[in-house]
């Protein structure tokens, strides 16, 4: 393993990538000693470090999986050019995605930028085939590779905020596959119906597994397949919401091979110039620990910060707030989220971010603003998911603890929660700065400079 974070251009790993990074590379050298292999580890530039391995252990061929961050991307196109002048076979596989990118076009032989029917053609040319076992054995390589330690990779942050990654997360390939089987054997039953509901565990929390690499896709989409099989119809409708958003991450990874500058720039060229205010430090540091006064936000914004993760629904409630009722660019939520989400992966971030700003593929109209109040009633009626996260909150009734500013103030004091005291006063007005947002983006595009 070679580590390189320099070579990621403007998105070297965030703080939670890089704790499960270390421990990832922790199970991983663990298991492959136990196979009776060495996991040789150095740091510096790929290409420098690769050829000095190759011509210590005088190797013939080079295996990979291809990425597809710009950056890495190109750095792999040059590798390969090298490896080629020396007599070196470079062998890629696209073992991060179930098909490659370039496979699937448009009826006009351009790339999907709508979902839906990339979602059909996919499911058309898809044919999955059975995963390989695991080897029993590793023989490493007879020369005495040189590596460094992984303690001394600088990939465990400065701070001590990473107790609650702890708590939730055990990086490794085992662990990928046992969350895949709990999933599978007793979640995915209810997915279709409670994937929704943020306090229940019906979601399948193998992201940060997939990012890394500790499980692929297509060895989820077989067992959810076989899983699909043999089960009876609900489980059957459920099996097939979770492929389809298997393939929701598919296409992210193919929107961004396809659009690589949609790491910083909107898919939608015109949005490079919408007026978004311009940093507003207050609500932007509110949002980040959430303290905007709005609990289901809040209570995702720390459940991010504890976890490294948040739950699917609240990821876009929470950037629905900042892009539409914040009207603060897109940019500013993904370099948040990139730095503590665990499962912090370019593809992903870049799209979901301009999806919900409304400037990506297949995004939401400029109409649709996620109301964090509204939402809260409806997939957290009784306030378990925001008790769980807000406990300055608990002693509120069920009545106000979607809107606890509207709590009369013998409420409050009854309850010991003093608006602006225990808890925040909401730190913008929903109303006023949604019909803002509604008529910046009708204004925005129906202007004819942006047609």
């Amino acid at each position: 393993y070679i580590y390189s974070p320099q070579e990621h251009a403007q998105w070297p790993p965030g703080a939670a990538s890089r704790w499960w990074l270390h421990h990832s590379l922790k199970a991983l050298q663990a298991q492959v000693e136990k196979l009776g292999g060495k996991l040789v580890i150095r740091q510096g530039d790929s290409q420098n470090v690769l050829l000095e391995l190759i011509r210590h252990s005088r190797a013939q061929a080079v295996f990979s999986n291809y990425l597809y961050e710009p950056a890495l991307a190109a750095r792999d196109q040059e590798i390969s050019k090298v490896l080629h002048n020396l007599g070196v076979d470079f062998h890629r596989y696209h073992g991060s995605v179930l098909m490659a990118p370039e496979t699937l076009q448009t009826g006009s032989g351009t790339p999907f930028k709508v979902f839906t029917p990339y979602w059909k053609k996919h499911q058309q040319r898809y044919s999955p085939q059975t995963p390989l076992n695991a080897p029993r054995h590793l023989k490493h390589s007879h020369n005495r590779l040189a590596s460094v330690s992984i303690d001394r990779l600088p990939l465990l942050p400065n701070i001590h905020w990473y107790q609650g990654l702890q708590q939730h997360w055990r990086p490794g390939e085992q662990q990928a596959f046992k969350t895949l089987q709990r999933f599978a054997q007793s979640a995915l039953v209810g997915y279709k119906e409670r994937r929704d509901i943020p306090c229940e565990p019906y979601t399948s929390s193998l992201s940060p597994y997939l990012h890394f690499g500790e499980i692929s896709p297509r060895q989820i989409y077989w067992q959810i397949q076989q899983q699909q099989g043999t089960a009876k119809q609900t489980q059957y409708a459920s099996a097939e919401t979770f492929i389809k958003e298997l393939i929701w991450r598919e296409f992210a990874y193919y929107v961004l091979h396809h659009f690589p500058h949609t790491t910083d720039q909107p898919l939608d060229r015109r949005f490079r110039n919408f007026p978004y205010l311009k940093s507003n430090h207050k609500l932007l540091r509110a949002w980040q620990t959430g303290t905007t006064g709005y609990p289901l936000v809040d209570a995702g914004m720390r459940q991010l910060w504890h976890c490294g993760w948040m739950h699917n629904r609240v990821r876009m409630i929470v950037a629905s707030f900042l892009t539409k009722n914040g009207l603060m660019s897109w940019k500013q939520g993904a370099q948040w989220f990139w730095d503590t989400l665990v499962d912090a992966d370019l593809a992903s971030n870049s799209f979901n971010w301009q999806w919900c700003a409304g400037c990506g593929a297949d995004a939401a109209p400029y109409f649709r603003i996620f109301n964090p109040v509204t939402q809260s009633q409806k997939f957290d009626p009784h306030g378990d998911y925001i008790k769980t996260w807000l406990p300055e909150l608990r002693g509120l009734p069920d009545k106000y603890i979607h809107e606890p500013w509207k709590a009369p103030d013998a409420v409050q004091t009854h309850s010991k929660v003093i608006i602006g005291k225990h808890y925040p006063s909401p730190v913008i007005d929903l109303q006023p700065s949604r019909q803002r947002a509604l008529d910046s983006y009708r204004q925005f595009v129906k202007s004819p400079t942006n047609k």
